[in-house]
């Protein structure tokens, strides 16, 4: 179980420089939301695990929240997944270490499939990190980009206002 604040950066990740052969490791990512007022309610499956996240509204440019996360049986996973709202992402996630900092790099599938993002989590909103070639555009605080808005405004919808790089 992990709670507190939740600082991040969201990039683009560019779509000519490979980042796979970097990964250490790689999961498949399902999630869904529960409707809740004031707050963000996702139910994940990652492989063969299950977590509950509360996620409070963002400051500061959606750069940092508070964030409650506990796992949970695979079976409880799939018994909320059913209370989710439609919409679910699926992703493949790649946690690829850059310096002192691991970048969680999403592929996205169905719906959102040729949306890749990457994000590093901080320490504190100022704290310096290496910035690897296959960053792009920063999309922090970009609700577009947020998981629980692309599960109701999918990315075939938008995707032609981004740069052709990042379609």
């Amino acid at each position: 179980m992990s709670s507190g604040m939740e600082i991040e950066r969201k990039f683009l990740v560019h779509k000519q420089i490979g980042f796979k052969h970097l990964a250490a490791s790689s999961s498949h990512i399902r999630q869904g939301y529960i409707r809740a007022e004031g707050a963000t309610v996702r139910i994940r499956i990652r492989d063969d695990k299950g977590y509950l996240t509360i996620k409070g509204p963002s400051a500061n440019g959606g750069m940092s929240r508070y964030e409650f996360e506990k796992e949970i049986s695979l079976d409880e996973a799939n018994h909320l997944m059913e209370l989710c709202g439609p919409g679910q992402i699926d992703k493949t996630r790649y946690l690829v270490p850059v310096g002192k900092h691991v970048f969680e790099v999403d592929e996205f599938h169905g719906d959102n499939e040729g949306l890749v993002m990457a994000e590093v989590e901080l320490q504190s909103e100022d704290e310096v990190y290496e910035c690897p070639d296959f960053l792009g555009m920063e999309v922090t605080g970009d609700r577009r980009f947020y998981n629980s808005h692309l599960r109701k405004y999918p990315f075939f919808i938008w995707r032609t206002s981004l740069p052709e790089e990042y379609r």
